[in-house]
């Protein structure tokens, strides 16, 4: 992996999160309302149907690699979870960019898919989220509001599962089609999440890595690849 820039290490010494809350709050907390399934013990072949929304995320495998590591839980949902109680409320779509307060209610084709080293207590966790519009027009409204949020946003808290937690956001790179920002929880040790959102022509896809040292490099990487394979 790409050594960490100062800076990011400045931040992610004061700002991350530690990786047993991130794996317990935002993934369990947040997805479960939506009905996710347990797919880590499904057949490959089964899960990535040629042609299925299921099929444009990287496998698991796939995205370990990316890592060098070996990821053995997943988890997926067809549809974007509730929006996360958030103060201010303006930095809604910061807070949860996988909820609705992105992804919205007018989307043809969803789908989310969580990949982590542990089913439990994760060091390394991939995220990646697609979803699918009628139109360009309507895709690209959805990506304006992320990135709206991102860089509007400095810091937030938020409140899931009656606990709450301050984040600071860093917005890295923004252009027509590419977002690509940071996320820390306030008085964590050096675990963060490093996202990219990418807008193609009528989808808006995300990748996340989240874990402890700078994760960056891996995210786009894993959003490159994913990008790739949407509408294929």
């Amino acid at each position: 992996m790409t050594d960490q820039p100062p800076k990011k290490r400045r931040i992610a010494r004061l700002f991350a999160t530690t990786r047993r809350r991130w794996a317990l709050v935002l993934v369990v907390n947040c997805l479960v309302l939506t009905g996710i399934g347990l797919w880590a013990f499904w057949p490959q072949a089964v899960r990535l149907l040629p042609g299925s929304v299921q099929a444009s995320v990287l496998p698991i495998e796939e995205a370990g690699a990316v890592l060098g590591v070996t990821l053995l839980s997943s988890t997926d949902s067809t549809e974007p979870p509730p929006e996360l109680a958030t103060t201010p409320e303006s930095c809604k779509a910061a807070v949860g960019p996988a909820t609705r307060a992105v992804y919205g209610g007018g989307w043809t084709k969803f789908y989310s898919a969580t990949y982590q080293d542990s089913a439990d207590v994760a060091d390394h966790v991939v995220i990646q989220v697609l979803g699918t519009y009628p139109d360009g027009k309507q895709a690209g409204e959805v990506f304006t509001t992320l990135s709206k949020a991102v860089s509007g946003c400095e810091s937030a808290t938020r409140t899931a599962g009656g606990a709450s937690s301050k984040w600071l956001y860093e917005a890295d790179e923004t252009t027509p089609d590419t977002l690509t920002w940071s996320a820390f929880q306030s008085g964590g040790g050096e675990w963060g999440c490093y996202r990219q959102a990418k807008l193609k022509g009528s989808t808006v896809l995300q990748a996340a890595v989240c874990q402890s040292g700078f994760g960056a490099p891996a995210a786009a990487k894993i959003a490159e690849k994913f990008a790739a394979k949407v509408g294929q």
